[in-house]
């Protein structure tokens, strides 16, 4: 059902390209026509089978679409839902036949990436995260703590049941990306701050004051991290994170030309 028409109309300006550097994630660009349909999604939460089914309304949908077309991925693959290990794995693969598929850094990605490398900061940790991720992996991290197995126990469990390439998967995830007028990330964009001096922080985790103001840029953002039962529409912003770890919604966004809808 589309819920706009000619909602980006109103946005003229083009946005450069921003590559990378060793200090922050890469950004992508593309033109506004480069994909005859987007299909964007976020907050996964290790929801596997509905990251299947989502991909199975995509291919279906898209079948009837010539031309190129793009699947976005918005972060939060991890934590919460019960198959982190199946989502992941299933980002390892290669897209859908007739599409590309980029994923995008969440802030769960992000802290996962952190455990691995620096398993000393378990508690902490579990304390952001929980132990689902850990349990997906076939890690009991209750029994490994109350039997007071130590730090290097710990991270020798974790470098042996996660591996490497999941985490090498989730550092190399860009962490924006623009087509034309329209930005894509995780959490939104620090208001008034120009895209290019845009911290990787700031995409991974703000909440305020981006929801109230929005972008304060001549944008649109489409973006997750903060859950709702339902997409939300603010200024200049689309929210489209619906909880899917609680509520078993994971919405998908299309952008097809000028219209934007929810598939």
């Amino acid at each position: 059902m589309d819920y706009m028409f000619n909602y980006l109309g109103p946005l003229r300006q083009q946005i450069p390209m921003l590559a990378g550097n060793r200090s922050r994630r890469a950004r992508l660009t593309f033109a506004e026509g480069d994909f005859a349909a987007v299909y964007a999604m976020s907050d996964i939460h290790g929801c596997y089978n509905e990251l299947v089914e989502a991909h199975r309304r995509i291919e279906e949908d898209g079948a009837r679409i010539p031309g190129p077309k793009l699947i976005l991925m918005l972060g939060d693959y991890v934590d919460r839902g019960p198959d982190s290990s199946a989502v992941l794995e299933f980002l390892c693969k290669a897209p859908p036949a007739g599409f590309q598929r980029f994923a995008l850094c969440g802030n769960h990605d992000a802290e996962l990436v952190k455990l691995y490398r620096k398993p000393a900061r378990i508690l902490e940790w579990l304390g952001f995260a929980g132990p689902e991720t850990l349990n997906s992996y076939g890690i009991d991290i209750e029994h490994l703590l109350q039997s007071a197995a130590g730090n290097e126990m710990i991270a020798r469990v974790i470098r042996n049941m996660i591996p490497e390439r999941h985490i090498q998967l989730l550092e190399s995830l860009p962490i924006m990306l623009r087509m034309g007028r329209v930005v894509f990330v995780h959490a939104g964009v620090r208001p008034g701050i120009d895209l290019n001096k845009q911290k990787d922080n700031d995409l991974m985790w703000i909440r305020q004051p981006f929801l109230d103001e929005g972008p304060q840029l001549p944008v649109l953002v489409i973006h997750g991290h903060t859950p709702a039962r339902t997409p939300t529409f603010g200024p200049q912003r689309i929210g489209i994170d619906t909880a899917v770890s609680a509520t078993g919604r994971l919405t998908v966004l299309t952008i097809k030309g000028t219209r934007v809808g929810i598939l």
